[in-house]
């Protein structure tokens, strides 16, 4: 895994919002999540995520996560999304559309 994060966070605030998430992401549940541009994306989390620590592009040190998404389609290559993006993180009952809202 890489060192370097688009952005690094240190506040509690920030910090207790990842680890929230982290919370919401067990390993092999089935999720639809929101991002931060609007788009979602839908799948299995292949693990879950942890917080760990990175550098931004100006070298400050912070934390950040990444979560892997694989598709229901197997065949699609798998999301890896960093954990500052999610705006929303929704459950998949086995056999529901991945499509629809909620």
């Amino acid at each position: 895994m890489s060192r370097y994060a688009p952005h690094v966070y240190s506040e509690q605030v920030q910090i207790a919002t990842l680890e929230h998430w982290v919370s919401l992401l067990g390993g092999q549940e089935r999720v639809r999540v929101e991002l931060d541009d609007g788009s979602t994306i839908s799948g299995t989390v292949a693990v879950r995520p942890s917080i760990q620590t990175y550098l931004d592009d100006q070298q400050r040190e912070g934390l950040n996560g990444q979560l892997r998404i694989d598709q229901l389609d197997a065949a699609q290559e798998p999301h890896w999304i960093w954990m500052d993006r999610i705006v929303a993180v929704h459950p998949l009952p086995l056999g529901s559309d991945p499509q629809a809202a909620p």
